[in-house]
């Protein structure tokens, strides 16, 4: 099973932590639109002998395209690919997009999961964001958006400055009234050349604040919990059967293909990126050139990014795999470079039997681990 993913790279405006690649420009979206199309037909070989069992929209802010243009990019794939017979398939939507017509139109087009950029359901929250939605459109929208979807998560940012315990509570509580499935929950970060960097650095929005972020995770992970959610991935918590199928082919390292300016494309032994510039990338597939760089990955980048994303999830590194696909001696250094982090408790092994009756060991993050799971990891990888 592989993955197709979308990138529309359009927003009303600009999130003032967003890094992502988009543009607050429309001009050039049709023009786009038929690139993107364009391109999944050039790449169609690419998974020849792969079953597509998950389509991603994700951005920018795919929710800004109308119904026909999101049905055109599924018929695209639909004509170009072998699709499974119940894909999932996903449109991130903010939510002053998701009118009730809006919703109903999409309700009766072959996507069957939104991913809703909520965010916070405080107003200050959202304005110091530079969100495009209110508070109130983030609550009317999700009303009505479950009365349509079944399928529904929501992002939440935490390790706002300044929030209160109680007040993070109060969006999850928020978040649980809707019967949500799923949520998709980050620390707010302070990315290079954003316009929060800038203010930060001006001093008119405060630093982060690690010690409360932590607080946060950890009350997050405490509600979740207790509210029936499975913390399956760090910033990931899903019912069961509500796991993110398209984002666990990326923690799982299963084949996915990236359509779209700046969008990643993965298979096996190597990675791909398309460039991160909307004409340039519209120009080039015009001209029948793929405007992407590639990579083969070394047995080090591969154990690398196997201990990055393995570690991030409830199924961790099984030792057994990194026997048998990078040998002995990269077990060996696997289990001396993890020992300090288990003796701390911020890792353990532990031993379970699998679907075969075979035992396995896989190493995994402790709960006090989890938060420091990237560096942790770093600390691991094979130079």
């Amino acid at each position: 099973m592989a993955g197709i993913y979308i990138h529309i790279p359009f927003c009303k405006q600009a999130c003032f932590y967003c890094d992502f690649h988009f543009s607050t420009s429309l001009k050039k979206k049709n023009e786009l639109i038929q690139a993107l199309i364009e391109e999944l037909m050039l790449r169609k070989d690419e998974l020849q002998t792969e079953t597509i069992d998950t389509i991603y929209f994700g951005g920018g802010t795919p929710s800004l395209l109308s119904s026909k243009e999101l049905n055109d990019l599924i018929e695209a794939v639909y004509a170009n690919y072998k699709v499974s017979d119940n894909p999932e398939i996903s449109l991130e939507a903010n939510p002053d997009d998701l009118t009730s017509s809006k919703i109903k139109e999409l309700a009766n087009s072959p996507i069957n999961r939104l991913s809703i950029g909520i965010q916070s359901f405080f107003e200050d929250d959202l304005k110091s964001m530079n969100r495009a939605h209110n508070a109130n459109e983030a609550k009317a929208c999700l009303e009505e958006a479950t009365r349509y979807f079944d399928n529904i998560t929501i992002d939440l940012i935490y390790g706002i400055p300044n929030m209160s315990i109680e007040k993070w509570q109060a969006n999850l509580e928020q978040a649980f009234s809707f019967g949500v499935q799923h949520i998709s929950s980050y620390a707010l970060t302070i990315e290079p050349k954003t316009a929060l960097d800038t203010f930060v650095k001006k001093g008119v929005y405060p630093p982060i604040d690690e010690d409360l972020a932590l607080q946060h995770f950890n009350h997050l992970i405490k509600s979740t919990v207790e509210a029936g959610f499975v913390h399956y991935e760090i910033s990931n918590f899903g019912k069961p059967n509500y796991f993110s199928k398209h984002n666990m082919s990326y923690w799982q390292g299963k084949s996915y293909l990236g359509i779209g300016p700046s969008a990643h494309s993965f298979k096996g032994k190597q990675r791909s990126w398309n460039v991160s510039n909307n004409s340039k990338y519209i120009q080039s597939i015009q001209n029948k050139i793929l405007p992407n760089t590639s990579e083969v990955l070394s047995k080090e980048d591969q154990f690398n990014e196997y201990i990055m994303t393995g570690l991030r999830t409830i199924w961790g590194v099984s030792l057994e795999r990194i026997q048998a696909e990078f040998g002995g001696d990269v077990l060996q250094h696997l289990k001396t470079a993890s020992k300090p982090f288990i003796d701390q408790e911020l890792l353990v092994v532990l031993s379970e039997v699998n679907e075969n009756h075979t035992q396995i060991n896989k190493l995994v993050a402790t709960q006090k681990g989890k938060f420091l799971i990237d560096g942790i990891a770093s600390e691991l990888f094979m130079i």
